[in-house]
């Protein structure tokens, strides 16, 4: 398996690959310069197909599919299944079976609060507010743009707290970088888009957090549902701005709740923003290197002298992410 990336692993294409992961903007890229053939294709799947389309991809994936050879097998992932999704199914599968996942957790596992919020130094009162008060040691803060979540991520680390972003323009190593972190609690705050957020899995996530409601309510749904798993209590938060009311009657009919803001709890006088319990320690080797857990976590202990019970999970990739 190759994942494309700029460099030394074009090159690795030249030899050939079982599987082919990539966006459909860089596969399509790759076929159009000759790099890829579809010649001997016989499984095509698309994953995530409802993100990538709120993304832009429409036409990339029309034109994969279009040089893609016609006695295929074609396999379809979505967390969502609206319109657009279904109207692709039916245009280039064949009849396809429809395999629906029940949710790992129930809705009464989840404490919704709703907030109404006049603007955004509002939004950002009541945010440092919340998780003062709750103290949560794992936080995800949803936003609708990449410009609103570094606007959010800034604003929370001049106010003290331990948070990092995710979003698209960042970089791959960065993106596993700032997952790393935060799956192994090293950071309390995780502020994200929708679509950097794809596919996080964090144990026992405390609260989440909709700096801004998203337009769609599936999306609403998918975005608390992250907290609450496993038989685990969750909280949810939601902040409803000025325009947001057609928002709200979305989220009222597709979830049939009622939508009542609760009133703006009080910021508490003498909390201080969670100090996360773990630091995550970065180094320059990994797989490639013949790198194994067994050999940091002798280093560790050994020749560090810490106690194996203070050490947290360890992550093992090809190389460093700091070097990819």
């Amino acid at each position: 398996m190759w994942r494309y990336a700029n460099g030394p692993q074009i090159g690795s294409l030249e030899h050939g690959a079982h599987i082919l992961v990539g966006t459909p903007g860089r596969i399509l890229d790759h076929l159009g310069k000759g790099r890829i053939s579809f010649d001997e294709l016989n499984t095509l799947v698309l994953d995530e197909a409802d993100r990538m389309l709120d993304m832009g991809f429409q036409d990339a994936l029309d034109e994969i599919i279009a040089q893609a050879p016609s006695d295929r097998q074609t396999l379809l992932f979505s967390a969502t299944f609206p319109a657009q999704i279904q109207s692709i199914a039916q245009r280039v599968m064949k009849q396809p079976e429809l395999i629906k996942v029940a949710s790992t957790h129930s809705g009464s596992s989840i404490s919704q609060t709703f907030y109404e919020v006049e603007s955004n130094e509002d939004k950002d009162d009541l945010l440092e507010t919340l998780l003062l008060k709750h103290q949560p040691e794992s936080a995800v803060i949803f936003c609708n743009t990449k410009k609103e979540v570094q606007n959010v991520a800034d604003e929370l680390h001049h106010r003290g707290f331990s948070v990092i972003e995710l979003q698209g323009d960042m970089e791959q190593r960065e993106r596993d970088q700032a997952l790393v972190m935060f799956a192994n609690k090293s950071v309390s705050v995780l502020v994200a888009t929708d679509v950097a957020a794809r596919g996080l899995d964090v144990d026992n996530l405390d609260v989440v957090l909709n700096f801004e409601l998203s337009r769609d309510p599936e999306v609403h749904v998918h975005r608390i549902g992250r907290t609450g798993r496993a038989g685990s209590k969750g909280n949810a938060f939601s902040f409803i701005g000025q325009k947001d009311g057609y928002k709200v009657a979305l989220i009222e009919e597709y979830m049939d709740i009622e939508v009542t803001p609760s009133e703006k709890p009080q910021k508490p006088t003498s909390a201080q923003p969670m100090t996360p319990s773990f630091k995550t320690i970065q180094i320059a080797g990994g797989k490639k290197q013949k790198v194994r857990p067994g050999d940091i976590l002798g280093a560790l202990t050994k020749d560090a002298g810490l106690d194996g019970k203070l050490i947290g999970k360890i992550n093992m990739y090809n190389e460093c992410l700091c070097c990819s």
